[in-house]
This record gives structure tokens, C-alpha cells and sequence, in this order.
């Protein structure tokens, strides 16, 4: 598919920034502020954190709305991703959204109906360098084994934005750090991608050392379940593992956390009734 076929020509972009008749800038001004408020974008933070957006003329504004509506980004998302991010208001599309676009279609085989949800999940996909960033990325999740089957996703494509040095390697070297082989560590992530986007210092040591410490676990058992690391420690991990703790009772990682809580809730009953069931029994 062409890229330049899903989008206008070149030549009505050129016409479009033109600048404006008026050669009133106060006018001008003015009428960038209205325009931003409707996108409900903040007008004194766009023009704070984009100097540049002062000069360039409304037609810029309207060629970037333009390209991201061409991209599937519906119109009542587009604020949240400009106000996240202004200098993609006075940005190129030629030279900065598309390319993006292709990268996305081409290399990284997401469908089309698919891209407006990528820049929503990840509005940083906006102003990241596919040459510097989102290509090289690819190319190490791909030897981790997101591909075939395993490929990245609109849910996924958010890891391309992490670094290399400061995100997903230390990340990779936590989890050899545990006995893991380099091997089994690239089969935990494909089975849960969320694990290389959390913090190793606030979020997956803590869980380790309420595991191990608390829970007394094995850590052969998060092989099995590395999901464990995605769910949050004070809000479901500790108050299921101290609700068995306080009824004598345990429960597989995986059966402990996979189900909501109504469920959980189920099972603990189940769980008691079978335990009375059998010293009846007895």
C-alpha cells in the first residue's frame, strides 16, 4: 500500500500552508487559540513547551489534525495527544507521521484498522524516531522472540518506545539475575510483554521479595506464571495471600490472581468446604 494514497498530495499541503490573507497577527493568533481550545488543547502550554507554534500559520495546525484523522485517530482524541505532546502542532507529516505510519504497516505488519489504536495506547509513537528508536527496538523483540505467532500487536506496540539500555535489558537481567536462563527469560516475556515495562527498583523487586520472603515461593513457579509481576502488590497480590494465610489454605499463583474477585471469592469457599468436607470424613 502507498503511503502517500491514504494521504493528501503534497501539493494541497504546500497550498494549505501558505501564509494566511490577513496580515493581522493579532488576528491570526487568536484564531490559533480558538482552534486549539477546540481541540481542547491548553493554548498557554502548547505555546510554552513550542515556541514555534507562535509563528507558524493556522494551516500547519489543520494539516497535522488532518493527517491524524487520515490515520484513524478519531477528532475527540486528538486534543489529549497534541496537549500530551505539542510540538507535533507545527510538525511535518511528511517527514514525521507518515513515515510512522509505514513503519507500522510494513515492518511491523500492524493492519491499518489497527494504528489509530497503537497511537492511542502510546501516544509517544508520535514523536519517536522509527530510524533512532522504534527500528532498532523491533529488531531486539524480534530476537526475543515477538514474531510468528508472538508478533507485536496494537496492545504490544507499546515496547517499542522503551529503550534498550535503560528499559528492556535491565529488565532482561533482573529476571537471569533469578536463575533463569537467557532462553527461559525471552519465553517469560513473549508470554507476558507487560513484564519489560515495569520499574525493576518499584515494582518487580518488591514483588519478588513478598514472594519469596512472605509467600515463601519457588521461584520455578514464576517460570510458570510470570504474569505474577504484572498484578498490583497492594491491591491484589497481598490482600489474597493474607485471606489464605489467615485460613490455612494456598493456592497455585496463577489460580490465586487470574480470576476477579467474585471468583476468587468462590474458590475460597470451595476451598473451605472441601477442607471440612474431609475432616468429616476423617
Amino acid at each position: 500500500m502507498a503511503i502517500l494514497q491514504l494521504s493528501p498530495t503534497h501539493s494541497q499541503f504546500s497550498c494549505h500552508l501558505q501564509p494566511p490573507a490577513t496580515s493581522d497577527r493579532g488576528i491570526v493568533f487568536h484564531e490559533k487559540v480558538r482552534y486549539l481550545k477546540a481541540l481542547k488543547v491548553k493554548p498557554e502550554k502548547a505555546f510554552r513547551l513550542n515556541p514555534t507554534l507562535r509563528s507558524s500559520p493556522l494551516a500547519a495546525l489543520e494539516s497535522v489534525t488532518r493527517c491524524l484523522y487520515s490515520l484513524g485517530v478519531p477528532r475527540a482524541a486528538m486534543g489529549r495527544l497534541l496537549d500530551m505532546h505539542p510540538m507535533l502542532l507545527t510538525c511535518d507529516p511528511y517527514s514525521q507521521l507518515y513515515p510512522l505510519l509505514d513503519f507500522l504497516l510494513h515492518e511491523v505488519s500492524i493492519p491499518f484498522p489497527d494504528v489509530h489504536l497503537c497511537i492511542l495506547r502510546c501516544p509517544r509513537l508520535l514523536v519517536s524516531s522509527v530510524d533512532d528508536q522504534l527500528r532498532p527496538t523491533l529488531l531486539f523483540l524480534r530476537e526475543l522472540g515477538f514474531c510468528g505467532p508472538h508478533s507485536l500487536t496494537c496492545q504490544t506496540t507499546v515496547l517499542l518506545v522503551s529503550s534498550l539500555e535503560d528499559t528492556l535489558l535491565p529488565k532482561m537481567e533482573f529476571l537471569k539475575s533469578l536463575g533463569f536462563t537467557h532462553i527461559e527469560v525471552c519465553n517469560m516475556v513473549v508470554r507476558s510483554p507487560g513484564l519489560l515495562t515495569l520499574s525493576v527498583e518499584k515494582n518487580l523487586v518488591p514483588k519478588l521479595e513478598f514472594f519469596l520472603k512472605e509467600m515463601n515461593g519457588d521461584v520455578a513457579e514464576l517460570k510458570r506464571f510470570p504474569q505474577y509481576f504484572s498484578f498490583s502488590l497492594e491491591r491484589k497480590i497481598k490482600p489474597r495471600f493474607w485471606m489464605l494465610r489467615q485460613r490455612g489454605m494456598s493456592m497455585p499463583l496463577e489460580d490465586m490472581l487470574k480470576v476477579s474477585d467474585g471468583g476468587f471469592n468462590a474458590r475460597l469457599l470451595e476451598l473451605r468446604f472441601n477442607t471440612l468436607q474431609f475432616g468429616i470424613g476423617q
